[in-house]
């Protein structure tokens, strides 16, 4: 984060607790011009320090009752861009990670019930070459969700 100064963190800061506020808001709450706005964001948008532009849906709206995250363990971590190129065909996996310790993979999924979830873990998951294993953890209640604090 070397090219982000502090006027670059100010403009995050108010983006952050709304991503569709106008400009013009921004810009006075930062001091500055709108046109400068738009320039910061686009270069922090070049640089990768902002990705993306979309709303947030709330899957139980659509009738996907349960979050679930599912530990995957491959047979050989060369596996894993396979793995995660099959996933990227179902559409309840909304999530994918790499990582270290007692999984290989960790992902988030949401299925409309326990029916549903029997047959994505069985039939969509576990079947998959690479899937040496899977272990499922279902979320009952999601209390905090935030962008990593802008400081």
């Amino acid at each position: 984060m070397d090219n982000i100064d502090e006027l670059d963190r100010a403009i995050l800061r108010e983006l952050m607790q709304d991503a569709r506020k106008p400009y013009k808001e921004v810009a006075e709450a930062c001091g500055v011009s709108r046109a400068a706005i738009h320039q910061r964001v686009k270069r922090m948008q070049e640089i990768g320090a902002i990705y993306g532009s979309r709303f947030d849906i709330n899957p139980q709206q659509l009738g996907y009752q349960l979050c679930v995250f599912v530990g995957i363990t491959l047979e050989k971590g060369s596996m894993y861009d396979q793995v995660v190129a099959a996933l990227e065909h179902i559409p309840e996996v909304t999530e994918s990670y790499f990582t270290l310790g007692a999984y290989s993979m960790l992902i988030k999924l949401h299925a409309r019930d326990d029916k549903h979830l029997l047959f994505l873990i069985n039939k969509k998951i576990q079947s998959l070459p690479g899937v040496a294993n899977t272990e499922t953890l279902t979320a009952l209640d999601q209390r905090i969700r935030r962008d990593i604090p802008i400081e």
